[in-house]
C-alpha cells in the first residue's frame, strides 16, 4: 500500500475545477474568464459568484455542492468535507481515490481565497471589538491552509497580483496545467498569508483592555471603541508585519535592507507620508527619521530638531520654523552635515534659505510653499518628506528590538510631563524659566542614547553627550561641544537620564555654570549631589523615574 511521504507529486496538474471565494473583487471577472475558457468548472460562494455570474460567466454555487446551505450571516459556508475533501486528497492513493468516488467528491484543483478584511477594519479610527471580530476571517484561512498543504495536487492564489502569472501560465500551457515550481511558490506565499493574518488579529487583541483581563464596562460589552490600556506580556507574542518597500541598503552598502510595517497598524512610519524630492529612503535614513520625529513630537511649539546616527546633535523650539532650526543648528553646526531634520510647522522661503545652507540627507515636515521647494529642490541629493505626525502619537506601545534568535520586548517609554510629580531637592527653588529650560532638556534627554547628558537654554539644546560608559564623559563632552560652538552655559539647564552616582558628573555641570539639574534621583550618594548643587547656589529637581536608551 502506498504511503503519502513515499509519493512523488506530479510535476504538471491541469486545473479543471476551481473554487473561488475573495473579499477583494479586484481582477475575479479576468481570472474566471480564462478559467472558464480553458474548460475549468468555477465553483463559488456569495458575492463572488454573483459577480462572476453577473459577467456571464457560468458558476456553481457551493450549497450545490454541498447540499447545505450558507447560513449564520455567512459564518459558516464552506466548512464543509465535499469541499476540503476535494482539496485534500491525494490522488495517487487507492484509499483516497475511492473515498471520493463513494462520497461522490470532485478533485479542487485550484482554490482562489482572499480573506475578510482584518487589518483594514481595525486600522480604522473608533472601530470596535464586535466589529473587528467579526472581520476575523475562519473558512477562508482553512481554504488558504488546505490547498498550501496539498500543493502537491492544488493551487492556491491570496492576492489578485498573482492572477497575472498564473493566467500567463495557464494559456501558454497545451493542458491548462500549472507547474509543482508554481504550486510551492504559490504555497509559501500562502502561509506567509495567513501567518500575518492571524499575527495581526494576535496582536490587536493583545492590545485590548478586554483581552488583558479586565471586564467590560457595564451596558457595552462589545460596543466601545477598541482601544488598550497597560498593556501585558503574552506567553506568546506575535506580531504580523507587511513589506513596505525594499531600501537603497541596509545598515551598510554590502547589507541589504527592507522596510516592514506593522499589519493592521491604523499609520506607521510612512504611513500618510509624501516624498516630494530627492533618493530614495535608506535604512540609516528611517532610523534617523523615527529618531527625530519622535523628539519632536514632544513640543506643540514651532520646534526643529536635527539627528544624526540616531542621536540629537541639536534641538530647539521659536517664534517660527526658520529660526527654530537655526538655534537647533548652532548646537552642533559640525555634527549637523549630513544629518535628519525634522520640523513641526511649514516650510517657507526664509527656513528654506537656511537649510540650503547646510548638507541636509533628509526634511521631515508638514508642509512646504512653493518657493521652499524652488529653492530646495535645487539640491539633487536631499529628500523632501511632507506629511502629519499627529496620528503617530501614542501609536506604539511596545518596544521590539532584535537579538540573536528572538526579541526583547518592553512597554514603550512613554511619560506625560507633569511638574506636580517631581521634587524640588535643594535650597534653591526653580523659576519658572529653569522649570521651562529644565523640562525642555528633559525632553529631549529621554531620546538620546545613555548615558545621556543634555544642556539647554531658552527652549534650545546648548550641548549633548551621548553614549558614553561613564556619565562624567557625557557631561565633559556636552560641556566642550558647548564650548567648541561658543555657546552660553550660564544658567543653563542640565538633564541627565539616570541618577549621578557621585557627585562629579553633575559638578562638570556646575563648574561650567549651569544652575539648575533634572534628574531621576535614588542614588545613595543623592546627598552628596545635593550638597554640592547648594554649594553652588543652584536648584536640582528629581522626577523618579530614569529613561535608559541602549
Amino acid at each position: 500500500m502506498l504511503d503519502p511521504l513515499d509519493i512523488t507529486p506530479p510535476d504538471r496538474v491541469p486545473v479543471r475545477r476551481a473554487l473561488l471565494s475573495v473579499s477583494d473583487k479586484t481582477g475575479l471577472v479576468d481570472l474566471a474568464r480564462v478559467l472558464h475558457e480553458q474548460g475549468t468548472e468555477l465553483v463559488s460562494t456569495g458575492g463572488t459568484a454573483r459577480a462572476i455570474a453577473e459577467a456571464g460567466i457560468p458558476v456553481v454555487a457551493v450549497d450545490d455542492v454541498t447540499g447545505f446551505p450558507e447560513m449564520m450571516d455567512g459564518r459558516v459556508k464552506t466548512l464543509h468535507p465535499r469541499l476540503f475533501a476535494g482539496i485534500l486528497g491525494v490522488r495517487q492513493l487507492d484509499a483516497h481515490a475511492r473515498a471520493a468516488q463513494e462520497h461522490e467528491i470532485g478533485w479542487i484543483d485550484l482554490v482562489v481565497v482572499n480573506l475578510y478584511p482584518f487589518e483594514e477594519t481595525i486600522a480604522r479610527e473608533g472601530v470596535t471589538l464586535a466589529e473587528a471580530i467579526e472581520n476575523i476571517d475562519i473558512g477562508g484561512p482553512s481554504l488558504i491552509r488546505a490547498a498550501a498543504k496539498n500543493h502537491a495536487y492544488a493551487t492556491i492564489l491570496t492576492n489578485p497580483a498573482q492572477y497575472g502569472p498564473v493566467i500567463e501560465e495557464l494559456q501558454a500551457s497545451e493542458d491548462g496545467a500549472l507547474s509543482l515550481v508554481t504550486r510551492r511558490n504559490l504555497a509559501l506565499q500562502a502561509y506567509a498569508t495567513t501567518a500575518r493574518y492571524d499575527a495581526a488579529i494576535s496582536g490587536f487583541l493583545q492590545d485590548q483592555d478586554d483581552f488583558n483581563g479586565t471586564q467590560l464596562p457595564t451596558g457595552h460589552p462589545q460596543g466601545r471603541p477598541a482601544s488598550g490600556g497597560r498593556v501585558h506580556f503574552p506567553d506568546q507574542f506575535s506580531r504580523g508585519y507587511v513589506k513596505d518597500r525594499t531600501l537603497r541598503y541596509g545598515e551598510n552598502p554590502h547589507q541589504r535592507g527592507a522596510y516592514y510595517r506593522r499589519a493592521g497598524a491604523r499609520t506607521h512610519l510612512l504611513g500618510g507620508v509624501e516624498q516630494l524630492h530627492g533618493k530614495e529612503l535608506s535604512f540609516n535614513n528611517l532610523l534617523d527619521l523615527e529618531a527625530s520625529r519622535a523628539i519632536a513630537r514632544e513640543f506643540d511649539e514651532p520646534a526643529a530638531v536635527i539627528v544624526k546616527h540616531n542621536n540629537p546633535c541639536g534641538a530647539a523650539i521659536g517664534d517660527s520654523s526658520v529660526q527654530a532650526f537655526e538655534r537647533a543648528l548652532a548646537c552642533d553646526p559640525v555634527s549637523a552635515f549630513g544629518g535628519i531634520v525634522t520640523l513641526t510647522r511649514p516650510v517657507d522661503r526664509a527656513a528654506a534659505e537656511a537649510l540650503s545652507r547646510l548638507f541636509v540627507e533628509v526634511l521631515f515636515a508638514p508642509a512646504f510653499d512653493d518657493d521652499a521647494l524652488e529653492i530646495l529642490t535645487q539640491k539633487p541629493n536631499v529628500r523632501l518628506l511632507r506629511g502629519d505626525d499627529a496620528p503617530l502619537r501614542g501609536l506604539e506601545r511596545l518596544d521590539v528590538r532584535s537579538v540573536a534568535g528572538g526579541v526583547l520586548v518592553q512597554d514603550a517609554d512613554e511619560v506625560v510631563v507633569d511638574r506636580a510629580t517631581m521634587e524640588v531637592r535643594t535650597q534653591a527653588q526653580p523659576t519658572e524659566d529653569q522649570w521651562r529650560d529644565m523640562i525642555f532638556a528633559w525632553k529631549v534627554m529621554r531620546h538620546v542614547k545613555s548615558n545621556a547628558i543634555v544642556y539647554a537654554k531658552d527652549g534650545a539644546t546648548v550641548g549633548i553627550g551621548a553614549g558614553q560608559m561613564s556619565r562624567v564623559d557625557s557631561a565633559r563632552i556636552a560641556i566642550e561641544k558647548a564650548q567648541e560652538h561658543e555657546l552660553d552655559l550660564q544658567g543653563a539647564a542640565m538633564a541627565s537620564d539616570a541618577f549621578f552616582p557621585f557627585a562629579d558628573g553633575a559638578q562638570v555641570g556646575l563648574d561650567a555654570g549651569i544652575g539648575a539639574i533634572i534628574q531621576p534621583g535614588g542614588s545613595v550618594r543623592d546627598a552628596e549631589v545635593i550638597e554640592a548643587v547648594d554649594a553652588a547656589g543652584a536648584t536640582m529637581v528629581f522626577t523618579g523615574r530614569r529613561h535608559f536608551r541602549h
